[in-house]
């Protein structure tokens, strides 16, 4: 495909999603622009993760998968869904990342955490090796506000706290620049306080980086942190697409109504119970 000078960073077009006879994602459309945080919510189930798996080619063997993701080059654009194994690795890590949602499973818990984030960098560069990847880590844990990082970089994931341990990912992430980060749930298994603590640094890394970013999550008030446009998805479709403001202020679809009065403010009655998100799959 030829680039017009317009083509978004990441373009996907009718992306459909099987496993078996279940329909996981039912033909969804949406862009990213370069240096743009897209929030992709919805509820368990709905299609989030499944649809960040595909960009990325990890759905396995058992998945069904068409349509098209377009990920732009300096020349031109390729078609993620149909590329090599081994090209897909190369562009994994290298110039798209993901930080998984729970980091304790992602993390290898008998392998030092220094060594976990030096291993990226020399994953994608033959220079990063030996005593160049162990500084090329340390800086990146550094710059996650990792204390004491050079001390730490010979502890375990079982020796970081939750919130460290995610900072860890996304030091990981980011250590060799990609254009675009994937956030499947960040801050889900993270209390307020250290989840406000993980925003404000995603925030804060990505502004200073220019990068996009796809951030995933069940929940719109923390969307509404770091998003500038935000999807809505239900039952495997995406429902409303907007800016963030708007889609939070005058959302059009009923199913956004619903997560909006679900979500319990300090305004809530508490004698009555939250709305409830509807039981009906959206119309095709």
């Amino acid at each position: 495909m030829e680039y017009d000078g317009h083509m978004p960073l990441l373009n996907i077009r009718d992306l459909q999603i099987r496993f078996g006879a279940a329909e996981a994602v039912r033909g969804i459309s949406m862009r990213i622009e370069d240096g743009e945080v897209l929030g992709l919510v919805g509820e368990s189930g709905s299609g989030k993760s499944a649809t960040a798996l595909a960009i990325l080619g990890l759905l396995g063997t058992s998945a069904q998968v068409d349509g098209e993701i377009l990920w732009r080059h300096s020349a031109g654009a390729v078609d993620l869904l149909r590329q090599r194994s081994d090209a897909l690795r190369r562009l994994r890590g290298r110039e798209i990342a993901m930080i998984f949602q729970e980091p304790m499973t992602a993390l290898n818990p008998v392998m030092q955490i220094g060594k976990q984030v030096a291993e990226c960098a020399a994953a994608h560069s033959g220079a990063w090796t030996g005593r160049k990847a162990k500084h090329r880590a340390i800086a990146a844990l550094e710059a996650v506000a990792i204390p004491e990082a050079s001390r730490r970089y010979s502890d375990y994931p079982h020796q970081f706290s939750g919130g460290q341990r995610q900072r860890i990912m996304i030091a990981m992430a980011l250590i060799n620049k990609p254009r675009l980060l994937i956030a499947d749930e960040p801050t889900t298994a993270l209390d307020v306080t250290v989840q406000a603590q993980v925003l404000a640094l995603l925030k804060e890394l990505q502004q200073e980086h220019g990068l996009a970013m796809l951030f995933i999550s069940h929940d719109l008030a923390v969307v509404s942190q770091i998003a500038s446009r935000v999807a809505v998805m239900r039952a495997g479709l995406v429902v409303e697409t907007g800016d963030c403001t708007r889609l939070l202020t005058q959302p059009e679809h009923e199913y956004t109504k619903s997560l909006l009065a679900a979500a319990p403010t300090l305004r809530t009655d508490r004698s009555r119970p939250l709305a409830m998100v509807g039981a009906a799959p959206p119309a095709q």
